[in-house]
C-alpha cells in the first residue's frame, strides 16, 4: 500500500480525485486497493511550554532563566488529537510500503509534516518520499508523485524549519519573561493595571518597532514652508513654464538663504531674487528629446498582491492570503506563499498551456478582449529572455500565476475571490503585451547664470497599460519622506500640453521673459503604514540597513517569510499592540505598543533593528542551502541569548 498525507482535507480530496481513490471515507482517511490518503488539519504537533520540562518553570522567575533545553519536548495539540491518532495509526501500518509526504511545498509545510512523522514514528520498513508541487492541477499532482524524491533530499529545509521554530520559541519565552520581571510593574502602573506581561518576539517586536518609529516620526515632524520660483518665457510660438534650480554658478550657491536646491526660506528673499532676474534674457542651453519604454511590472508574489488587495479592496493581508489559498485549492492559481516575482525557465517554456487554458475556460468578457488583442496583434509568448524569467531569483516557488485550469470551480467563488483572481490574470497577461512608450523632452534655460528647467512626457503607445491601467503610469516608487509639490508636478512630468509647446524650442534660442511667480511649497511627513505597505516593508527590510556591507550580505532577506508575515500583523493586532482601521487599513500603535517599544529600546534595542531579524533569517536560509551546519546556527543563537541575559541582569 501507498500512504499519502496532505496538510488539509480539501487538498487530500484533490489528490484523491487525481489518483482515482473513489472509496468512501473511513473516518479520517480514504482507502482504495492501492492508496490510502489522509491529512493533517494544519499543525497537529507543537513545542511544549517550559512547565512540561519542570513544573517549577511555570512561574516566571529570574533564577530559572535563560531557559535553553538540550532536548526539546513536543506534544500533540489536544483539539486535533483524534486526527493525529488516525495519521499515526496509518503511518505505522505494516502493509504501508511507501509514504508520500504531500504537505505544502515550503519551509512551514515541511515543518508541519516532519513534526507528525517525528511523533508518530512511521513503519521503519516504509520508504518516505516528498511530493513538491506548484499547483493543484491534475497534471502537476501526477508529476509531483511521479518525481517524488526521497524525503532525505529535503532534510536541510527541515533543519531550517526546526531552527526557525526553536529560535522564535527561545527568544519569545526568555525575553518575554525577563522583560516582564524587570519592567512589567512599570508598564502596569502606566496603564493603570495590577499586572502586565510583556510579549516580545524575534519578528513581531521588530515590526512593532517599525510602526512605532514611523508614528513618532510623524508626530515629531515639523512642517517647513519654502518658496519656489516659476518663470514663464515665450517666443512667437507660445509661452513655456520653467522652474528655477540652483547651480554652482548661481549667485546664491551654498547660500544660507536657500531651503533646498530649488526653494528659499523666506518669501521676501524670493521676491528680491525675482527682481534681480527681471528683464534678463533667457537662452536655451540644453534640449533633449527622447523616447522612453516602460515594461509591465513583474508578476505577483504574496507580499505584492497583499499590498495590492489592501489598496484596492481595503482588506488585511491574512484575508488576502485566505482568498488566494482558496484559489490555489480550487486549481485556479499556483502556490501562493512565494517570495519570487518571476518564472523559472522550465515553466516559461510551457507557458502556452496556461494561456490556452485561459482562452478555453475563462469567460470573462474583459479578459477575453485582452487575449483577443494578443492574438490579433500576434504578441509573442516567448518570454525566456525577458526580466520575467530568472531561475536565480526563485527559491521554493515561482511567482503566482493562473494555471489556466479549475474553471469548473469559478462560479462557486465569492465576488472578492473573483476580483482577486482577475488581478492575478491581468498581471500575468500584461507581461506578454508590448511596453508602454513615451515621448519625453527636457529643456534647460540660462538666465544670468541661473538655470531654469522644464520637462514633458506623453504616452504615445499604451502597450501593457491597456490591461493594468494603473493610477500612475510610472512604476517609479517615491519615498514617503520625499518632498512633493503637486503644482510643480503639473508643470513638469505630467503636463502633456507643456510637452507639445516645448517641441517648438531650439538649442541656443533666446526667449523673452513673460512673468515670474512664487509658489508656496511645504514639506510633508512620512506616510503611515497600512496593512499592505507594512507587509512590503517587512519583505524589503534588508534595504533599511545602513551598513552597506551587511546590507549586501543579507540581500533578499526580509523580516519573516511570505508564509508568516500576515500572521505576525494579525498577532500584533490581537494582543493590542497595534490598531488597524477597518475602512482605511491604516496601522497605528496603541499606548500599550508604545510602552513595549520604549522598554525594548532601553533594554535590547537591537531587537527593533531589521539588521538582527534579517540576519537571523539569512542564517536560516543558509542552513536550508547547506551553507552552514544547523549546530553552528544553534550555538550562535544560544550565545546571543546568554550574552543578552548577562548584560541585562547586570543592569538590574
Amino acid at each position: 500500500m501507498k500512504l499519502l498525507i496532505t496538510e488539509k482535507p480539501s487538498v487530500a480530496r484533490e489528490f484523491a480525485k487525481v489518483l482515482k481513490v473513489n472509496a468512501k471515507s473511513k473516518g479520517n482517511y480514504l482507502e482504495s486497493d492501492e492508496w490510502i490518503i489522509t491529512w493533517c488539519v494544519g499543525h497537529l504537533v507543537t513545542m511544549s511550554y517550559p512547565e512540561k520540562y519542570d513544573d517549577k518553570l511555570k512561574q516566571w522567575r529570574l533564577d530559572t532563566l535563560p531557559f535553553l533545553p538540550k532536548d526539546y519536548k513536543y506534544e500533540v495539540i489536544e483539539r486535533v488529537q483524534n486526527q493525529f491518532d488516525t495519521v499515526k495509526e496509518l503511518l505505522q501500518r505494516e502493509d504501508v510500503e511507501e509514504i508520500y509526504n504531500a504537505g505544502d511545498s515550503g519551509r512551514e509545510g515541511e515543518y508541519i509534516q516532519r513534526l507528525v512523522f517525528m511523533m508518530a514514528k512511521p513503519n521503519p520498513k516504509a520508504k518516505i518520499k516528498r511530493v513538491w508541487i506548484d499547483s493543484q492541477t491534475e497534471e502537476e499532482i501526477l508529476r509531483g508523485i511521479k518525481e517524488a524524491k526521497d524525503q532525505s533530499e529535503y532534510d536541510s529545509i527541515s533543519d531550517s524549519a526546526y531552527l526557525r521554530a526553536k529560535e522564535d520559541y527561545l527568544i519569545g519565552i526568555n525575553f518575554s519573561r525577563l522583560l516582564s520581571i524587570i519592567y512589567g510593574r512599570r508598564i502596569a502602573n502606566k496603564l493603570n493595571q495590577d499586572y502586565f506581561a510583556i510579549s516580545v518576539g524575534r519578528v513581531m517586536t521588530c515590526v512593532l518597532g517599525m510602526i512605532v518609529s514611523r508614528e513618532r516620526e510623524i508626530k515629531n515632524f515639523k512642517k517647513a514652508k519654502y518658496y519656489k520660483i516659476i518663470g514663464e518665457f515665450e517666443n512667437d510660438k507660445g509661452s513655456f513654464k520653467f522652474e528655477w534650480k540652483v547651480n554652482e554658478k548661481s549667485k546664491v550657491f551654498n547660500s544660507p538663504l536657500l531651503y533646498n536646491e530649488n526653494g528659499f526660506k523666506n518669501e521676501d528673499v524670493a521676491k528680491k531674487f525675482i527682481a534681480y532676474l527681471s528683464g534678463k534674457e533667457a537662452i536655451v542651453t540644453d534640449l533633449k528629446k527622447s523616447k522612453q519604454k516602460e515594461n509591465a511590472p513583474l508578476l505577483f508574489n504574496l507580499a505584492e498582491i497583499q499590498n495590492e488587495c489592501t489598496k484596492r479592496f481595503k482588506i488585511k493581508p491574512d484575508e488576502t492570503l485566505d482568498v488566494i489559498q482558496t484559489l490555489y485549492e480550487k486549481k485556479l492559481v499556483t502556490y501562493p506563499r512565494t517570495d519570487a516575482r518571476v518564472l523559472s525557465t522550465a515553466v516559461a517554456k510551457e507557458i502556452g498551456k496556461n494561456l490556452n487554458g485561459i482562452v478555453k475556460g475563462f469567460k470573462d468578457e474583459e479578459t477575453r478582449s485582452f487575449i483577443n488583442k494578443m492574438i490579433q496583434e500576434k504578441y509573442s509568448t516567448n518570454i525566456i529572455k525577458t526580466k520575467y524569467v530568472n531561475d536565480n531569483k526563485i527559491t521554493d516557488h515561482y511567482a503566482i500565476i493562473p494555471t489556466g485550469q479549475g474553471y469548473e470551480n469559478y462560479e462557486s467563488l465569492t465576488y472578492l475571490q473573483k476580483q482577486v483572481y482577475k488581478l492575478i490574470i491581468n498581471r500575468f497577461l500584461a507581461i506578454f503585451y508590448p511596453p508602454a512608450e513615451y515621448n519625453k523632452i527636457n529643456v534647460t534655460l540660462n538666465v544670468e547664470n541661473e538655470t531654469f528647467f522644464a520637462s514633458g512626457k506623453v504616452c504615445i503607445k499604451r502597450g501593457y497599460l491597456d490591461i493594468l491601467k494603473p493610477e500612475k503610469v510610472s512604476n517609479k516608487k517615491i519615498d514617503s519622506t520625499e518632498e512633493k509639490d503637486d503644482n510643480f508636478e503639473n508643470i513638469n512630468e505630467t503636463n502633456n500640453s507643456n510637452l507639445e509647446i516645448l517641441k517648438f524650442l531650439n538649442k541656443d534660442e533666446k526667449l523673452h521673459q513673460k512673468d515670474f511667480e512664487i509658489k508656496d511649497a511645504e514639506t510633508s511627513p512620512p506616510s503611515r503604514y497600512n496593512s499592505g505597505t507594512i507587509i512590503l516593508a517587512m519583505e524589503n527590510a534588508g534595504k533599511l540597513i545602513e551598513d552597506e556591507t551587511l546590507r549586501e550580505q543579507i540581500k533578499g532577506a526580509g523580516i519573516g517569510t511570505s508564509a508568516t508575515r500576515a500572521e505576525i500583523i494579525k498577532k500584533l493586532e490581537k494582543i493590542q499592540y497595534i490598531k488597524i482601521n477597518s475602512k482605511t487599513q491604516i496601522v497605528t500603535p496603541t499606548q500599550k505598543g508604545e510602552e513595549i517599544y520604549d522598554v525594548v529600546l532601553q533594554a535590547m534595542p537591537d531587537m527593533l533593528n531589521p539588521k538582527l531579524t534579517a540576519s537571523w533569517e539569512k542564517g536560516l536560509e543558509m542552513v536550508a542551502k547547506k551553507e552552514i551546519e544547523p549546530d553552528i546556527f544553534m550555538q550562535k543563537l544560544e550565545n546571543y541569548i546568554n550574552a543578552k541575559f548577562n548584560k541585562l541582569v547586570v543592569k538590574m
